[in-house]
């Protein structure tokens, strides 16, 4: 048998704000402002006292799931406006010597195992990229738009049609948030 109501609490740090005005909850921190859209209705968010509940009635399976969803977005908002995020990604190249730079709201890549034409990845809104010699650093303090813009910038560099043991050449994400994938 189910349980009736599940009830989740999170707790808010230290000089975090939050705000809530269904469906939209503002999260304020020292690295900047947050805010997202939780629209399911069956969803309870309520503040009280320096943390947020979470509650469910009567959860069914998607219930469930889309309850644990929320409290890990609202998480990574927490985490993001105190905190930020911060993915590294390395350069290597054996064929043919590749430059990076950002431009605007973008990264060029150019002479890609000798191409003419320079690849380019997006840079979303509220990303900071930064190219110091062999090493891309993307940070913000949504994890949504820094992985996505990790992963605009090494899928630039993707190489098809040849073997990839001998073409390693291309820009990998060796750090996600702090956890070193080498």
């Amino acid at each position: 048998m189910r349980p009736e109501i599940i009830q989740e609490k999170v707790e808010i740090p230290q000089g975090v704000a939050v705000s809530i005005e269904r469906p939209v909850v503002k999260a304020k921190g020292p690295k900047g402002e947050m805010q997202k859209n939780f629209f399911d209705s069956k969803i309870k968010i309520e503040n009280s006292n320096g943390s947020v509940v979470f509650t469910a009635k009567k959860p069914s399976k998607t219930i469930k799931t889309m309850f644990y969803t929320a409290i890990s977005h609202f998480r990574n908002m927490i985490e993001g406006v105190s905190r930020g995020f911060v993915y590294k990604l390395r350069i290597r190249y054996v064929h043919f010597p590749v430059t990076v730079k950002v431009e605007q709201n973008k990264v060029v890549i150019n002479n890609f195992l000798g191409e003419k034409i320079p690849r380019k990845a997006v840079i979303l809104d509220g990303v900071d990229v930064k190219v110091a010699g062999d090493l891309i650093t993307v940070e913000g303090i949504n994890i949504e738009k820094v992985s996505q813009t990790a992963a605009n910038i090494e899928m630039a560099t993707r190489i098809t049609g040849r073997d990839r043991r001998r073409f390693q050449d291309g820009c990998y994400i060796i750090e996600k948030a702090g956890v070193s994938l080498l």
